[in-house]
């Protein structure tokens, strides 16, 4: 796509999401568009086509009309994410959820299925939440590479899938808060050596109940990572 064509998808894109159009209505028509934004009508098309590609909208030939957000394609995450300057919290924790959820069905495959070289693998990448002197940035990565290699792990395409568009649009998306996720090490550790444990015995409960404990966690440092940003946003503004 060309730089004004992007331009055009991301207004429109930009609108929809903020409600300007809400579902059922009618975007502004091509010729509307060429004038708005000084474009030719091979731009306007290609943007129409981009917002249509997520889901968006469905362009007939009387013209594009919104749909309802739930019918939006996943890879309108990434666009929901960066509407304001922090991401809505609300939307993060939802995501969270999702995937914390997928993690813990990847790790119960990874354990019924996967091979003890699979197992040893992942259980590697806990060495570094055991460790309490690492970087904040270190320790999010590590986290994350964690989540990202057990979904990879699993064998299962569709989760693959789904865990990649997830990921790919959530952690670009989140820099704003990044550097206020402050982890609790010392819990992070237990998790991590309790999960180690249940990985070596291939004990599926113990390894359940120890994501779930890991998903709260990681909820409570978004939360967290929220609530210290948002001060800091305040302090900025006074």
């Amino acid at each position: 796509m060309s730089i004004k064509s992007d331009q055009i998808a991301d207004a429109l894109i930009h609108d929809v999401l903020t409600a300007r159009y809400r579902a059922g209505e009618r975007l502004p028509s091509e010729r509307d568009l060429v004038t708005r934004f000084d474009a030719n009508r091979g731009a306007v098309r290609e943007a129409m086509a981009k917002v249509a590609q997520l889901g968006l909208a469905d362009v007939l030939p009387g013209g594009a009309r919104v749909r309802e957000r739930e019918l939006a394609s996943l890879d309108v995450i990434g666009y929901l994410l960066a509407q304001q300057e922090l991401p809505d919290p609300s939307l993060v924790d939802q995501i969270l959820v999702v995937i914390n959820n997928l993690v813990s069905v990847a790790a119960t495959q990874v354990l019924e299925h996967g091979s003890d070289e699979t197992i040893k693998s992942l259980r590697d990448l806990l060495t570094p939440l055991m460790q309490q002197d690492s970087s904040t940035d270190a320790h999010n990565e590590a986290r994350f590479s964690l989540m990202k290699n057990i979904m990879l792990a699993s064998n299962n395409l569709p989760l693959q899938l789904i865990a990649r568009t997830l990921f790919e649009q959530f952690a670009p998306n989140i820099s704003a808060i990044g550097g206020h996720a402050l982890p609790d090490r010392a819990r992070y550790a237990l998790y991590a050596r309790q999960l180690d444990i249940a990985l070596t015995n291939k004990d599926l409960p113990a390894m359940r109940a120890t994501f779930d404990a890991f998903a709260e966690l990681n909820r409570e440092t978004m939360a967290r990572a929220f609530m210290l940003a948002e001060r800091g946003q305040e302090a900025i503004a006074q």
